[in-house]
């Protein structure tokens, strides 16, 4: 199997959860801090097409996207960039088996929507949320990079077809430290 890579500079952007509050319907989650922003984004899949006039690159066939160690795995990525002196990406839009990883942390959907400029994360359809041993399921998850505020919604409204969690509730587990007792 030929595997292309392609190179190009980000403008903003990062990815990390600490778990914090959970609320029926909804749940929140802290975003870590530490990205690197202005790292390359390496793209590697079986097909890269660039297309110049649009502004846009297509990216297909075991898409593997990677900054400063995040990870974007997916089958299909569009990037959107403009061109200002140098080529800067503005949203990268991955579907089939999206999966986001940094470190210890998973984030899992049908389809995410990476907005650069925006700084904004948002992962739709049977979304499943890991760090560690804490785990969160949910039909949208989008992650604030400018507030740090990270939430996982449990309703379909906005969600992918088809993409709906047990009466639209989020569920969750978390790991308790074991504690001694005197």
């Amino acid at each position: 199997m030929l595997r292309k890579s392609l190179i190009l500079t980000a403008v903003g952007a990062g990815f990390g959860l600490a778990v914090a509050l959970t609320i029926a319907g909804t749940a929140d989650a802290q975003v870590l801090r530490g990205h690197n922003t202005s790292a390359p984004v390496d793209f590697s899949a079986d097909r890269i097409e660039v297309q110049d006039r649009a502004d846009r690159v297509v990216v297909t066939g075991n898409v593997q996207v990677t900054q400063a160690g995040l990870t974007m795995t997916a089958q299909r990525l569009t990037v959107a960039y403009h061109n200002a002196g140098g080529v800067e990406i503005d949203r990268l839009d991955a579907s089939g088996g999206v999966t986001v990883t940094r470190g210890d942390e998973r984030a899992s959907g049908s389809v995410a929507i990476y907005d650069l400029n925006r700084k904004l994360i948002t992962l739709i359809g049977n979304v499943q949320l890991n760090q560690g041993a804490n785990r969160l399921a949910g039909s949208r998850l989008v992650i604030d990079l400018t507030s740090g505020r990270s939430t996982v919604d449990g309703s379909a409204a906005g969600g992918a077809p088809g993409t709906t969690t047990s009466g639209g509730r989020v569920s969750g587990t978390f790991k308790v430290r074991q504690r001694t007792n005197p």
